[in-house]
């Protein structure tokens, strides 16, 4: 069963993830039997292009004036449903299927003159990214839009972006509702704010920042902790300056975003998942290349340096402005549990079902400090994996945002073990690890939910074994 996109070009892709869209990751009963490693993890290999930046530099071309030169990026559902969503408003978008599985190539933005009005719904399929920033893409605009998506994406909170949006002089109807599907009406007038937004949320801030580009005046976001900063770093190549530091970030508008040149590196949530099944399997060595340094997105690698796991970090180059190197791991066999405070929460959110897996098999406890954010992902993650860590015999459980994990260095999972990813590609990749580790196969129900933002990660674990 192969869980790779194997469309040459994007223009015939389209089709295909309408119809992969349509069906939902998280409808399929069927479970996925996941064979263990035929031997330790070793070499070099390149993970796919960062989903956070393949997304912004399809959403940010097809604003710009100009044709864009867009290499490295991500072919995965969520991206692609950035892409069809673009197209819908009129940009045009030429991307070709290269050797190495990502897309490249061109996108026309509409520039000065907006999106047009689409003929029907935008669906935005599981992906929370395409509909968040959309929401502040079309607030300048005097067009009325409707954002849908798959029943997944129908639960997780949109009032965080649509509150001050808002306050921009954006309107939403059903007034009040918190959910997808949602429809937005622009205003060519829109107000520059000061935000202080409740949660450290990279889609809050760059929904604000970009309809931000287009009031008149100085928009400021200011966060209660880091997040992500891609759009600060990306959006001066598009020629809008931003200014920002740890918590605040801001833009002056209006200005129009021009075109630009953008090379996507490799996506460190993906690389995680490959770090952490080194880390925990025999004899393995691996070295993941021209991946994403960012360190709003590393902190994995300083959360198991601190688990005592043997993993280094080498910077090589850069992406625009975007820091990229080396990832090695290495198995190791005597890990201890830690614990990680709040404050470096947001640099791990999207890793911390795998980390759990390693705490699982490290000495003492491990806490995660105010997590509650895992609640509203793809699934409720933060019970996903307390029920995950559970089937394997491992103490795990929550304590209000807290998450606490009591390890078992010799930690052993019997056969037959079935897991729920529950449509949810971070849980899937997790338990598939838990299995190919241990040496025994598993059944993960609902595996192909990887396709949103990791096709090739069977192909990628099959070839470091070789």
């Amino acid at each position: 069963m192969s869980h790779e996109l194997n469309n040459t070009s994007i223009s015939n892709a389209l089709d295909a993830a309408d119809f992969e869209v349509a069906a939902a990751p998280c409808a399929s009963p069927e479970s996925t039997e996941i064979a263990p490693l035929a031997g330790p993890l070793r070499g070099s290999i390149h993970v796919p292009g960062d989903k956070s930046i393949s997304h912004r530099a399809v959403l940010f071309s097809a604003m710009a004036e100009g044709t864009s030169r867009v290499t490295g990026v991500l072919d995965s559902e969520d991206v692609r449903s950035s892409i069809r969503c673009v197209r819908a408003l009129g940009a045009e978008v030429s991307l070709e299927k290269q050797p190495d599985g990502s897309l490249a190539g061109g996108i026309t933005g509409w520039g000065a003159q907006g999106p047009k009005q689409p003929d029907e719904p935008l669906d935005c399929g599981n992906s929370g990214t395409t509909a968040r920033l959309l929401m502040g893409i079309l607030a300048p605009w005097d067009i009325r839009v409707t954002l849908s998506g798959d029943s997944s994406l129908s639960t997780r909170p949109m009032r965080r972006i649509t509150a001050p949006l808002m306050k921009m002089g954006v309107r939403f109807e059903p007034e009040g509702r918190e959910h997808l599907p949602l429809t937005e009406i622009g205003s060519a007038n829109l107000r520059a704010i000061e935000y202080d937004a409740p949660m450290a949320s990279a889609q809050l801030k760059t929904a604000v920042l970009l309809a931000g580009t287009y009031a008149q005046g100085t928009t400021v976001l200011n966060e209660p902790a880091r997040s992500r900063n891609h759009t600060e770093l990306m959006l001066p190549q598009y020629g809008v300056p931003t200014t920002a530091s740890d918590l605040m970030s801001s833009v002056e508008g209006p200005r129009v975003l021009q075109a630009s040149e953008v090379s996507v590196p490799g996506d460190p949530s993906s690389a995680a998942f490959l770090v952490c099944a080194a880390v925990l399997h025999p004899g393995s060595a691996i070295q993941i290349e021209n991946v994403s340094l960012n360190t709003a997105r590393i902190g994995f690698t300083r959360t198991l340096e601190r688990m005592g796991a043997q993993v280094e970090v080498a910077r090589s180059g850069s992406s625009g402005k975007e820091p990229s190197g080396m990832i090695e791991a290495c198995y190791t066999p005597h890990l201890k549990g830690c614990e990680i405070p709040a404050q470096h929460i947001a640099s791990v959110i999207d890793e911390i079902p795998i980390l759990a897996l390693v705490a699982a098999h490290a000495q003492g406890v491990t806490v995660f400090r105010q997590v509650g954010e895992l609640r509203v992902k793809e699934t409720d993650r933060l019970a996903a994996v307390v029920a995950g860590l559970e089937q394997l015999g491992v103490d795990a459980w929550e304590d209000g945002d807290d998450l606490f994990i009591e390890g078992q260095p010799d930690l052993r999972i019997p056969e037959g073990m079935e897991f729920d990813s529950k449509g949810d590609h971070r849980l899937a990749m997790t338990w598939a690890v838990a299995g190919m580790t241990a040496g025994v196969p598993v059944k993960v129900k609902g595996f192909e939910s990887v396709n949103i933002s990791y096709p090739g990660f069977l192909s990628d674990i099959e070839r470091l074994t070789q």
